[in-house]
């Protein structure tokens, strides 16, 4: 399963909320992320857990910005979501939600918190974020502790699905110690960055971890504005509510 998502026009960058963009861009990214959304939840239905990972190869490849709209995306269609920022080294979750709170996962797993205290509870209607907390020391080392195994395993009951959000994979290794959690993972491409040798990499990843790609989204996707021409179109990356 591949789902491309398209570009739009390059707009200034302005601090404006998402209800500004225009009917005709906000609807073509809505319509990609619940095209997205559909097939991952056929992906999932093969499996009898309802976790899965959002990870790409490299940083700045739309890997946050993606799991924030599939989480967004989930949770319009009443299902209770469960958004974890599981990349300890590198936040992104509380930026792009803008919450104040930036103590999380890393808090609660090092027993510095609760998960009470730290989960943001409906940031939108029917999703939860956890962000990632302080950077810790050893990051990985909290992924694979039995404090986060009990974590995860003393909430997932209270959510249909549990979405994790994860360091890329050609960086650091951290996604892959959550295999055991999940149904598999959802790879992000980024055109024009991500090389085929990226995926090859990632998918040869996964397969030696003795997990499974539930599909792969491509962003900064070329658009073709006439035909046999392709036009090179920036994405606007933008989270709908």
């Amino acid at each position: 399963m591949k789902i491309k998502l398209r570009k739009h026009k390059k707009t200034p960058k302005t601090n404006v909320s998402p209800e500004t963009l225009t009917d005709k861009g906000k609807f073509a990214i809505v319509e990609s992320y619940k095209a997205a959304r559909t097939n991952i939840m056929f992906s999932l239905s093969a499996s009898d857990k309802k976790m899965f990972a959002v990870t790409s190869y490299s940083k700045g490849e739309g890997k946050s910005t993606v799991s924030s709209n599939l989480a967004i995306s989930f949770s319009k269609m009443e299902n209770k979501v469960l958004l974890i920022d599981c990349d300890l080294r590198r936040p992104n979750l509380h930026n792009i939600f803008k919450l104040e709170n930036t103590s999380g996962l890393s808090n609660v797993i090092g027993k510095m918190k609760t998960f009470e205290e730290t989960v943001q509870r409906e940031v939108l209607p029917n999703l939860d974020v956890i962000v990632s907390g302080s950077v810790p020391p050893n990051p990985s080392e909290l992924l694979c502790s039995s404090s986060f195994n009990q974590l995860i395993k003393s909430v997932e009951n209270d959510y249909d699905y549990i979405i994790f959000d994860t360091p890329p994979i050609g960086v650091v290794a951290d996604a892959l110690l959550l295999k055991d959690l999940i149904a598999g993972y959802v790879i992000v491409a980024r055109e024009r960055r991500t090389t085929h040798g990226d995926v090859q990499n990632l998918l040869d990843g996964i397969k030696l971890a003795d997990s499974k790609v539930l599909g792969m989204v491509e962003v900064g996707c070329t658009h073709s504005g006439k035909k046999g021409r392709k036009g090179y179109y920036y994405y606007y990356y933008q989270y709908y509510y």
